[in-house]
């Protein structure tokens, strides 16, 4: 088994934590895992994008090859559709439906979101709202996790026991919101498949 996962984004959005938390639960579950360094500008309203590797067998390289990724995972649609060549044709994207315009010639939002509709295995996701709904609008990047998890070679539980882990110190309200939105994120993704 082998699944490699492209999370794209932009700096403040969490894609290092988003990494971290399936690497620590693919760990957990016994996967190798390799991970990249982030290739973008990590700094707030920057491009942001990092490989994730697991699989039952050592890895070689931190590095997806083009047309062979599993999954995009993106937490905005721009980001999500820069990385399409490194998808593979069976592969899924799942990405939030909501923009964050961090340049001036932004594309307009509906001819992005017409691009992914038209992918065999997509799923836009309106984390931002799910979030606030949640109890925090910091938890989009959870509410992406959530959407994602039911592709992921990891089990719900070991990713919502990570998720307790990230948070604990912020305390039980923060673990409670962000295992919410979660879970929104599963639900949300539910009715894409």
């Amino acid at each position: 088994m082998k699944y490699d996962i492209i999370l794209a984004g932009v700096g403040g959005q969490g894609v290092l934590s988003v990494s971290a938390l399936i690497a620590s639960s693919a760990m957990e579950e016994g996967l190798h895992v390799k991970q990249s360094e982030v290739h973008g500008m990590s700094q707030r309203g920057g491009a942001v994008q990092a490989n994730l590797r697991l699989s039952d067998r050592p890895i070689a390289s931190d590095l997806i090859p083009l047309g062979s990724a599993s999954m995009i995972l993106g937490m905005e649609p721009l980001e999500s559709l820069r990385y399409l060549p490194f998808l593979d044709p069976a592969g899924t994207i799942v990405t939030a439906s909501d923009p964050l315009v961090n340049i001036g010639d932004y594309p307009p939002l509906e001819g992005l979101l017409a691009s992914i509709r038209t992918l065999p295995h997509a799923a836009l996701i309106d984390a931002d709202r799910l979030a606030r709904e949640a109890g925090s609008a910091r938890a989009t990047n959870m509410v992406m996790v959530g959407a994602a998890s039911s592709h992921l070679p990891v089990q719900v539980a070991t990713i919502e026991h990570f998720i307790e882990s990230l948070f604990a110190r912020k305390g039980g309200n923060v673990v409670a919101t962000n295992l919410k939105a979660f879970r929104a994120g599963r639900e949300a993704a539910a009715a894409w498949a």
